[in-house]
């Protein structure tokens, strides 16, 4: 490229590098070019909405500096200016926050004209400017960066982020958006910081009322009335992740009591039939959200389920069969894993109980470890009626779980 174009790495690289994180992908953005500038350099364009362009050999995004300006609700209701005379500054003060709107030159200096280092040095996330007003997707993110790096966020950006609530800007997300950024919260250290982030600031009711029901939903009287439904579910969320690194078991953890918002007076303390009354309202959620199939299977099972882990040591055999059927966990080693640390997480959600031992769980997978090692194939040999073959493997299934040893391990 000419002199007049100067190549800048920004945004996460630049943040993760300062923090001694593995940066994993890196972008950059190009000042004094236009886009043919870029083709004629080789580089190919795959933006719709504003020049970016991707290196064929490094495949690294590369786009060019721009401003925008705020056209609609959302975040897709923005105009672009692309021309070469944007500056980087310019470029970097339309970013969310100020930990992200740092650059680095090709020599490897800092450019840090919103102060990201010290807001990243006190664990702060600061909005750059009031434009982070326009784009609903950045309490999302706000609430992420908060659960990924443990950092607080500052009270003017709090402010702001009510403020979008309470004028409807963040009723213009869209589901995709929405799972999207709380996917990649279900994957950091501490998810449980997004869902309380979010709720802060009004914006749980509007993107979750499932789970924003939950609080002010009084616990069973058995574990701990005085603590909410709400309370509870930000705790076995947070169980959930010191367990298992799958957001498929995290995202069931964190839905597995949905039905105790709609449990009618007459039920309370017990929250009776809660299992089934969450159903469809994890259907409709994974829905609305377009979640993946996957993570709404597991969690209608642990949804419906998770009682019964809870009574592992009393349940007859055969209808820990029926559980491990229908929990698809019969043969599938993955699964009854996941449902095993659902309920161990939704077992220590209490306070005073995260450091819980809990039989259950593993009385669960050595029932399950057992029907799985029947052999149907030995059991069928000589016979010729297909359903009498199936309910020989019952049978069989239902004498090795009930042979299962449990001495050693004792409800607690």
């Amino acid at each position: 490229m000419n002199s007049s174009v100067r190549v800048y790495l920004v945004g996460g690289a630049v943040r993760d590098r300062l923090l001694d994180l593995p940066v994993k992908d890196r972008d950059w953005v190009v000042v004094g070019a236009t886009p043919q500038t870029m083709v004629d350099q080789g580089y190919q364009p795959v933006g719709k909405d504003f020049p970016v362009f991707i290196n064929r050999s490094t495949g690294e995004e590369y786009a060019l500096a721009r401003t925008e300006r705020k056209t609609a609700k959302g975040y897709q209701g923005f105009q672009f200016n692309a021309s070469p005379e944007i500056t980087l500054e310019q470029d970097l003060a339309r970013r969310d926050l100020t930990i992200n709107a740092m650059a680095e030159d090709e020599a490897g200096n800092l450019i840090d004209p919103y102060n990201g280092q010290a807001d990243l040095a006190e664990g702060v996330l600061r909005h750059v400017s009031d434009a982070f007003l326009e784009d609903p997707v950045r309490v999302l993110r706000a609430a992420r960066f908060a659960a990924r790096f443990g950092f607080t966020i500052a009270p003017e950006t709090q402010a702001l982020m009510s403020e979008m609530v309470n004028n409807g800007e963040v009723d213009a997300l869209v589901p995709e958006r929405v799972w999207a950024e709380m996917r990649k919260a279900l994957a950091t250290d501490a998810p449980q910081i997004f869902f309380q982030v979010l709720r802060d600031c009004g914006a749980l009711a509007r993107v979750l009322p499932e789970i924003d029901d939950l609080f002010g939903v009084p616990q069973t009287a058995k574990y701990h009335p005085e603590i909410d439904s709400g309370i509870h579910t930000l705790m076995v969320i947070e169980q959930a992740a010191k367990l298992s690194d799958d957001t498929v078991t995290r995202f069931a953890a964190l839905v597995h009591d949905l039905g105790k918002a709609t449990t009618p007076k007459e039920e309370l303390p017990s929250h009776k039939g809660h299992e089934a009354r969450g159903l469809p309202l994890i259907r409709d959620l994974c829905e609305r959200l377009r979640v993946p199939k996957k993570y709404q299977a597991l969690a209608l099972a642990v949804s419906e389920y998770h009682l019964h882990m809870h009574k592992m040591f009393e349940l007859q055999p055969k209808t820990v069969l029926k559980m491990l059927e229908k929990t698809r966990s019969l043969m599938d080693d993955e699964r009854a894993q996941q449902v095993a640390d659902c309920c161990l997480a939704d077992a220590r959600g209490r306070t005073g109980f995260e450091d819980r031992s809990y039989h259950q769980a593993k009385l669960f997978l050595r029932f399950q470890q057992a029907a799985k090692a029947v052999n149907g194939g030995l059991i069928a040999k000589g016979m010729d009626d297909g359903a009498q073959i199936q309910q020989a493997i019952h049978q069989a299934r239902i004498l090795a779980i009930r042979a299962v040893d449990k001495s050693d391990l004792s409800v607690v």
